[in-house]
């Protein structure tokens, strides 16, 4: 693991530096390294570090050795998929700033929740081109604000085209489907042609599609090999499900006849932490579930979401530092305790904002 360990280091450096260099990937043969550890997805890039869902951040997590990159995917006016959390983008771009834009300034039901800001379906690809890319948490990652108007909002294929660049496997989320599909912009379609065009349409490519509802994972797993993950929230129901009057609910979806349905349309599920490992009414983390157990069981992968570095986010039990320092919640705490914590449980992967840590923390395991 020397040479692992040399690897992360000249990331590190490079990152610290201000620049991203890509650094030799320690996984040789392909992208999914589940034979050899669980694999690090970089949620939305190296989000600790870089504005979320940017090529800077994509970039980052590629030089701090992540396995996968998630872009979130929303449409366009013109059918464009660009990777932004939400399809709202006051709180990661600049729109705000531009007055050409302040009419389209309005109020939408997202999922049932009244929203209002710009949204990215009611801008061609060409206008969201002109916005730039800010940090969405800067009270959290005030470092990251020195990265404000730099990038551009990506689109599909640029993550894609980068990823293949470096060998690295993309892990997209299709975000609110039954809304895009109620507009007329479907996101899978569009999904499919995207990763087609750049040779990715089997299994055993190093892709894999996530969502947290339901529907969409059926009919994809009829429309495509690409391998598919249900994503499982902490609490709460599908919003496809909700909508049509469905009882189902994430609870249910996790025990042993819920997670058999699941196998018989996805390949895994990506579960937040607590699914994984509770926390008490205290806010300290309590012995694993069986889930991961149960879920192997039904054949399943399992991917956690998400680890973050900051003493906020992370279990009480794994803060460091003084509470009342002013600095103390966006400061970095055990997170490699936590990580540990998770990867003792026999999981597949894991999602972090710095996969460089998960990085570290599995070379530190061998």
């Amino acid at each position: 693991m020397t040479m692992i360990r040399k690897l992360l280091a000249a990331a590190v450096a490079v990152i610290a530096g201000g620049t991203v260099a890509v650094v030799l990937h320690p996984s040789t043969a392909t992208a999914d390294r589940r034979a050899e550890d669980p694999i690090v997805i970089a949620h939305r890039g190296a989000s600790a570090i870089r504005p979320e869902h940017t090529l800077l951040a994509y970039e980052a997590a590629i030089a701090l050795g992540a396995d996968y990159i998630e872009p979130d995917l929303v449409s366009t006016k013109d059918g464009v998929l660009v990777a932004r959390h939400e399809n709202e983008i006051s709180q990661t771009t600049d729109v705000e700033n531009h007055p050409e834009f302040a009419g389209r300034r309005t109020t939408k039901t997202i999922d049932g929740a009244a929203i209002t800001g710009w949204f990215t379906e009611d801008f061609t690809l060409a206008e969201l081109r002109t916005l730039r890319a800010e940090e969405r948490i800067p009270d959290i990652r005030p470092a990251n604000t020195a990265f404000n108007g730099l990038a551009q909002i990506p689109t599909l294929d640029e993550v894609v085209q980068l990823a293949q660049r470096h060998g690295v496997g993309v892990y997209p989320e299709t975000k609110h489907p039954t809304y895009f599909d109620s507009i007329g912009l479907s996101l899978e379609e569009p999904l499919l042609a995207g990763l087609a065009r750049r040779g990715w349409r089997d299994q055993r490519d190093p892709v894999i599609i996530q969502s947290f509802e339901t529907g969409n994972l059926r009919d994809l797993s009829r429309r495509t090999k690409v391998r598919l993950a249900q994503l499982v929230n902490a609490s709460g129901a599908p919003y496809d499900r909700v909508a049509a009057g469905d009882p189902l609910t994430y609870d249910r979806m996790v025990t042993p006849a819920g997670l058999r349905d699941i196998a018989g349309y996805a390949d895994g599920v990506g579960v937040a932490n607590a699914r994984i490992i509770p926390t008490g009414p205290d806010g300290r983390t309590l012995a694993p579930t069986t889930l991961v157990r149960d879920a192997h069981r039904a054949g399943l992968i399992v991917h956690a979401w998400t680890v973050r570095p900051e003493n906020s986010q992370l279990p009480v039990d794994h803060r460091l530092g003084d509470p009342n320092s002013p600095a103390y919640a966006g400061a970095t705490g055990d997170v490699m305790g936590y990580l540990n914590k998770l990867y003792d449980t026999g999981l597949d992967g894991v999602f972090s904002d710095d996969p460089g840590i998960a990085r570290a923390t599995l070379a530190a395991r061998d």
